[in-house]
């Protein structure tokens, strides 16, 4: 799996999961297990839609 999250792009993903786990408990629903998936990407780097549509928001050398 090759990266194609950048480090703005992995923050925002992490502090949305967040969100969606606190609203999800706050609000008693199993909708907050939701946020795993960007946390998940965030901590991975890797988003398979990404490789699907041929984006990255990830810096390249060169």
């Amino acid at each position: 799996m090759k990266c194609n999250i950048g480090t703005t792009d992995r923050i925002v993903r992490a502090v949305i999961g967040l969100i969606v786990i606190a609203v999800g408990y706050y609000l008693s629903s199993w909708w907050g297990v939701i946020g795993l998936l960007p946390i998940f990407t965030s901590a991975t780097g890797w988003c398979g839609l990404y490789t699907l549509f041929g984006t990255s928001t990830c810096k390249t050398k060169g």
